[in-house]
């Protein structure tokens, strides 16, 4: 189960950040080697203080490791013939880091393998990275010889958009009925780079595709957005930024507000500190009403979708539809990380 992670003690904030700021994946910076640690030094104390603030840390581990147990054992019964499933979880920036795993993978003898992304929107920068690490531990021999395959998007399964629209109808019922249907749904995703963007990463696309998904499924009951938060540095990110969107949507006289994080599935630091605590405060400075939507966490039906969808790509891999999907092969029309195309191939011969 590949994702970014989140430090699990305030502790791990710099190791996290450091990690983070020296992926050009996920942040092109010049001279990276150098900057990036010295930036992770910088902001260390700062994002100390928000993980203080939410609880000493973040809870995504715990989630990916609640969410991959129950599908395991969900998916022993949707496809027998592959149990007994073991979930593994591989951060990219906190513990267990990929290394970590490859090396819990080789002791345990493990023969094939799925690597399943939990970005249900596909990027370079996430998926794409995750990737691109792992096929950099197989090459160098960090892995034992596992016959791989990918689980690489699947932002519009019925099943994660019924558990996000559950989850939006739950937080719709906290106002009042007779102003319901006026309150401003507002989609929050992480942002990218516009270089990242500009390159002809799908990311963008695939967050909308799963925002009108959504809306299909709550029958467009409400007027909504999709903005974009986290943004780090000064340089051009995706946008309009989920707190100017609010800024504006007060200044318009929309006062009722759903925030809902559709590119995440467990809370972490962008939902508990950023969402609730930032964004909410400036909400309330504003005279508006803000609940969030639940992150997907603990969801029956969430976890339920994530068994249906290893299946489902199991059923496939066993009628030789190959061991990626189609999409994956396609690289950005812009792209010129070599790494990047050599995963492609490996991956899908397997891991060869």
């Amino acid at each position: 189960m590949l994702n970014m992670g989140g430090p699990s003690t305030v502790a791990e904030t710099h190791d996290f950040l450091k990690n983070l700021f020296s992926d050009g994946d996920l942040i092109p910076l010049p001279f990276q080697r150098f900057l990036a640690p010295a930036i992770a030094r910088r902001r260390t104390p700062q994002i100390e203080k928000q993980y203080a603030d939410i609880g000493g840390g973040s809870p995504i581990l715990r989630y990916t490791q609640l969410q991959g147990n129950a599908m395991a054992q969900l998916l022993d019964e949707l496809h027998p013939q592959t149990a007994p499933h073991k979930a593994y979880v591989a951060f990219r920036y906190a513990n267990p880091l990929t290394q970590e795993t490859a090396r819990q993978l080789k002791h345990d003898r493990v023969k094939r393998a799925v690597a399943f992304t939990q970005y249900p929107q596909y990027s370079c920068s996430t998926t794409g990275s995750s990737l691109n690490e792992l096929y950099r531990r197989g090459k160098s021999g960090e892995l034992p010889d596992i016959e791989w395959s990918v689980i690489d998007r699947w932002g519009t399964h019925p099943g994660f958009i019924e558990a996000v629209a559950q989850n939006v109808e739950a937080a719709l019922q906290k106002f009042p009925e007779e102003t319901r249907n006026n309150t401003v749904l507002l989609f929050s995703a992480h942002s990218l780079p516009m270089s990242v963007v500009n390159r002809g990463d799908p990311y963008v696309l695939e967050v909308s595709a799963s925002v009108s998904a959504v809306m299909d499924r709550l029958r467009h009951s409400n007027p909504y957005r999709l903005v974009w938060q986290s943004q780090v540095g000064p340089s051009a990110w995706m946008g309009m930024q989920t707190g100017e969107a609010l800024k504006g949507l007060a200044r318009l006289g929309k006062k009722q507000v759903v925030l809902i994080p559709i590119a995440f599935t467990s809370d972490h630091i962008e939902t508990l500190y950023e969402l609730d605590l930032e964004y909410g405060k400036e909400a309330r400075e504003l005279g508006m009403e803000v609940h969030r939507a639940e992150s997907l966490n603990d969801s029956p039906v969430f976890i339920r979708a994530l068994a249906d969808i290893a299946a489902t790509h199991l059923r496939d891999c066993t009628a030789g539809k190959g061991p990626v999907s189609v999409q994956l092969g396609l690289r950005c029309p812009g792209c010129t990380n070599a790494t990047c195309g050599y995963q492609k191939v490996w991956f899908e011969r397997g891991g060869r």
